[in-house]
């Protein structure tokens, strides 16, 4: 099993930090970077071969990339998005389906969690795709919201839900078993094919939609926060801290 990082995103509403880093750079506690806490992650869990995928302002993922190899005892593997600053991540995690087969344990790049989510993921191995939900946040517009049915499958995901609707909010974590690679590559091909501004969480809806199996992982009660502005990024500096 890889690990793997979506780090491809330019993060606008982080200027200027994200002036010239890409988002998974802006430092969180001192020196360390959301990446830096997702390789540290990984590599806790024993995953030390890490696919990351770049696109805004990668040359400064390629300039760090020998010291965080070095620093977190991993092997980095950069893949491409030249399209990162015009399309969705749909499009940024079919690019590296090529390790689909190893399995994988994805991470966004911009969010931060203590490696308490990784650990529970890898100890409920088992479904297809299985998702890290968190189930206490109250939620609001902007989360990934899910629904699943009473057999704990996947029924949906989505921003565009009502809250009260809502089982939980996927957090940005997953792991892909190795069986269902060529089928959740298909899926995430057909979605950025059909709108390349689609989420790759789409891919996870028409994956779940052809029958494939997509569950919840609950993280339980766990301080984390997917960084999409200077409020999330003053809760970032908040809580990394404590890891």
């Amino acid at each position: 099993m890889v690990g793997m990082v979506l780090a491809a995103g330019a993060g606008r509403r982080l200027r200027p930090y994200t002036d010239t880093l890409p988002k998974a750079l802006v430092p969180v506690d001192g020196e360390i970077t959301i990446l830096d806490i997702a390789l540290r992650n990984l590599a806790a869990v024993g995953l030390t071969e890490v696919v990351v995928v770049v696109g805004y302002a990668a040359d400064a993922v390629r300039a760090r990339q020998a010291d965080l190899e070095h620093r977190y005892g991993v092997t980095i593997t950069l893949v491409p998005n030249d399209k990162a600053e015009e399309w969705n991540n749909a499009y940024s995690l079919w690019l590296a389906r090529d390790w689909f087969p190893r399995g994988v344990l994805l991470v966004n790049g911009d969010t931060v969690h203590p490696v308490s989510v990784e650990k529970t993921l890898l100890s409920e191995r088992g479904p297809g795709l299985l998702l890290a939900i968190d189930t206490i946040k109250p939620l609001a517009e902007e989360e990934m919201k899910t629904t699943f049915n009473a057999a704990g499958q996947l029924t949906r995901i989505t921003k565009l839900m009502d809250p009260a609707e809502a089982y939980g909010e996927y957090i940005g974590a997953a792991l892909i078993e190795p069986h269902i690679a060529e089928a959740l590559a298909d899926a995430l091909a057909v979605t950025w094919q059909r709108d390349p501004n689609l989420y790759y969480e789409d891919g996870y809806q028409e994956f779940a939609d052809r029958g494939g199996e997509v569950r919840p992982a609950p993280i339980g009660d766990v301080a984390w926060v997917e960084v999409d502005n200077h409020t999330d990024l003053a809760r970032a500096r908040e809580i990394a801290c404590r890891y």
